[in-house]
């Protein structure tokens, strides 16, 4: 039974993951800010791999700072 739920979990992680490259891919930034919130996914991505519940608490906030656009400025 337990088995399910870490599968419902991956499910819903997996799709949130594909919505945030989306919503990274669509923004109107610098080249340089959409390579840093790439790097931040693909973080969240590896970790998902030994922490799941971990992995979904952080795309939540990395999703909430987009909704709420806190996005990183350029490097210069």
């Amino acid at each position: 039974m337990e088995h399910d739920g870490q599968l419902e979990l991956y499910t819903a992680v997996a799709d949130r993951l594909k919505q945030a490259h989306a919503r990274v891919r669509a923004l109107q930034v610098p080249e340089g800010v959409r390579m840093a919130l790439t790097r931040k996914l693909l973080v969240i991505t590896a970790a998902a791999k030994h922490d799941l519940a971990g992995a979904a608490r952080r795309l939540e906030g990395f999703m909430a700072d987009l909704d709420a656009g806190r996005i990183p400025e350029e490097d210069r």
